[in-house]
C-alpha cells in the first residue's frame, strides 16, 4: 500500500525572485531548444537551469549540465533564493486551464510517496520507459540529490474525500500563485498540519496509485534509492538503508481519478506512411473488419467527424482521412474485426486489445494495411492541429482516435501491462519549480 508523507520542501523565496511565474517551467520532456532559451532569458534563477541545463562547449565528465545544475541549486540555497520549509508540509496544488473554450480546475496534492518497484506493490505504470531518459534523470538526481519535478499519480477517490479534506484545511488561506507560458494558472498551499497529514496517509494507504506521467522519473527514483542503499550498506557494515531515509521516497502529485478537472486529451495521428489513396481503397483493405462510411470532404470536415466520434464514445470508432480523394470516413470495428484483433494481438489482454490506439496500430495499420514498420507519425492533440497538418500536403493519411480513459488505464495497468505508445495525454503538464524534494 502507498505510504504518503509530508516533506520539508525546498521552494523559491518570493523576496528574492519576485513573481513565481518567472521561475517555473514545464517538465523537461516537453521543452524544446526554443523554449529552453526563452526560459533561460526569463529569469536568472528559472528552474530550467536545474531541470534542463543546456550543454556548453568544453563540457566533460567533471563539468557539464548536471554539475552546473547542482552548482546552481547549492548556490541558490546558500543565497536564500531557495529556502527550506521550516516544518514538513503537504502541498495542495490546483491548476486552472482552458481547453477548447472550457475552463477546468484540476486539484491534487504534492507529497512524498514511498518507492516500490513496479509489480511489487500497489503503484502501477501504464507506459513503457526508455534507457536514455532514465540515465539522463539519474545523472541529474545524483548531482542535485533532489527531486526537481513531480511524478503525476492517480488514485481512486470516487467521493472526493481526500481532496475535500485537503481543500477544507487550506480554505481561506492565500495561495502561492504562478502562471506558465501557456496561460495555465497554478495555485499552491503548503499545509503544515500533522493531524491532516496523518488522516490523508490513512485514507491513501489502501488505495492503488497509477502513474499518469513521469514514468522515467519514478523508475529513476527507484534506481537512485538502490544506489544510496548500496552505499549505505558499505559504509554501515551491511546495515539496510533506514526506512525513513529521504531516498526511499519520491515527490508525487496525487490526483483523484474522479476529479472533474482531470482532462485526458486524444493523440491524433498524421501518417507519412502508409498511404491509402481513396475511400474505395480503404474499403477494400479493411474488408469485413470495419464498416466504412464517408463523413465529410476536405481537411476542415475533421471537426464534424470528431464531434460524431466523441458523441459515440466508442474506442473502436475512428476517423480516417484519405488525401487522394480528400475524404473523411467514419470506420467502426465489427465483430469480425474484434475477432481478428483478438488473434493478431493475442499477446495482450482484453483491456489492451479494446483500446482505440491499439486497434488503430495493431489491427488497422499493421495487419490490414500491412504496414508493420512505418515512420513515426505526427502526434497532435487538437482537431485544428490535424486540419493544419493536412493543409501542408505532407500526410496521405490521418486518424482521429479516442483517448484512453482513466478507467482504461486502471484496467490495463492492474493486469501488469503497459498502454500502447501515445495512448494518453494528461493536460496540462505539472509545473516544475513550485517545490523540490531534497533526498539527503
Amino acid at each position: 500500500m502507498p505510504n504518503v508523507a509530508p516533506l520539508r520542501g525546498l521552494r523559491y523565496d518570493p523576496k528574492h525572485v519576485g513573481a513565481l511565474s518567472k521561475v517555473i517551467a514545464p517538465p523537461y520532456d516537453v521543452i524544446d531548444a526554443q523554449l529552453q532559451q526563452a526560459l533561460y532569458d526569463r529569469h536568472p534563477a528559472n528552474v530550467i537551469r536545474l531541470e534542463l541545463n543546456r550543454e556548453e562547449p568544453g563540457d566533460d565528465e567533471r563539468t557539464n549540465k548536471y554539475s552546473r545544475a547542482a552548482k546552481f541549486l547549492r548556490e541558490w540555497r546558500e543565497q536564500g533564493v531557495v529556502m527550506q520549509e521550516p516544518a514538513a508540509a503537504l502541498y495542495v496544488y490546483h491548476q486552472q486551464f482552458e481547453v477548447e473554450g472550457t475552463v477546468h480546475v484540476r486539484r491534487g496534492v504534492m507529497a512524498r510517496v514511498r518507492l516500490e518497484r513496479f509489480g511489487t506493490g500497489s503503484i502501477h505504470p501504464h507506459e513503457e520507459t526508455m534507457s536514455g531518459p532514465k540515465q539522463d534523470r539519474l545523472l541529474l538526481t545524483r548531482a542535485c540529490r533532489a527531486n526537481l519535478s513531480q511524478v503525476f499519480g492517480l488514485y481512486p477517490d470516487p467521493t472526493g474525500e481526500v481532496q475535500d479534506l485537503l481543500d477544507t484545511a487550506v480554505a481561506g488561506q492565500p495561495p502561492i500563485e504562478a502562471t506558465d507560458h501557456l496561460g495555465v494558472k497554478s495555485w499552491m498551499w503548503p499545509l503544515v498540519d500533522e493531524a491532516v497529514a496523518t488522516k490523508v496517509a490513512g485514507l491513501m494507504g489502501p488505495k492503488p496509485v497509477f502513474i499518469a506521467d513521469g514514468h522515467h522519473r519514478y523508475e529513476t527514483a527507484c534506481n537512485y534509492r538502490d544506489e544510496v542503499a548500496e552505499a549505505w550498506a558499505r559504509e554501515h557494515g551491511g546495515q539496510p538503508l533506514p526506512a525513513e531515509h529521504p531516498a526511499n521516497f519520491v515527490l508525487m502529485m496525487l490526483v483523484g481519478m474522479s476529479d472533474p478537472g482531470l482532462v485526458v486529451l486524444p493523440t491524433h495521428r498524421l501518417f507519412v506512411e502508409p498511404a491509402v489513396a481513396t475511400v474505395r481503397d480503404l474499403v477494400a483493405k479493411l474488408g469485413d473488419a470495419f464498416t466504412v462510411r464517408p463523413a465529410g470532404h476536405g481537411p476542415a470536415a475533421a471537426e464534424g467527424v470528431w464531434r460524431e466520434i466523441e458523441a459515440e464514445n466508442e474506442q473502436g470508432t475512428l476517423g480516417l482521412y484519405t488525401a487522394g480523394d480528400q475524404t473523411w470516413s467514419l470506420v467502426r470495428i465489427t465483430p469480425a474485426g474484434r475477432a481478428r484483433m483478438d488473434a493478431v494481438a493475442a499477446d495482450h489482454g482484453p483491456a489492451w486489445r479494446s483500446l482505440g490506439v491499439a486497434i488503430l496500430h495493431r489491427l488497422l495499420v499493421g495487419e490490414l494495411l500491412g504496414a508493420t514498420t512505418i515512420p513515426t507519425p505526427g502526434y497532435v492533440h487538437l482537431v485544428r492541429e490535424v486540419v493544419e497538418g493536412l493543409g501542408t500536403g505532407k500526410y496521405p493519411l490521418a486518424a482521429l482516435v479516442m483517448p484512453a480513459t482513466v478507467e482504461d488505464i486502471r484496467k490495463v495497468s492492474e493486469t501488469g501491462e503497459r498502454m500502447p505508445a501515445k495512448s494518453t495525454y494528461f493536460y496540462p503538464k505539472l509545473a516544475s519549480g513550485l517545490v523540490f524534494n531534497p533526498l539527503e
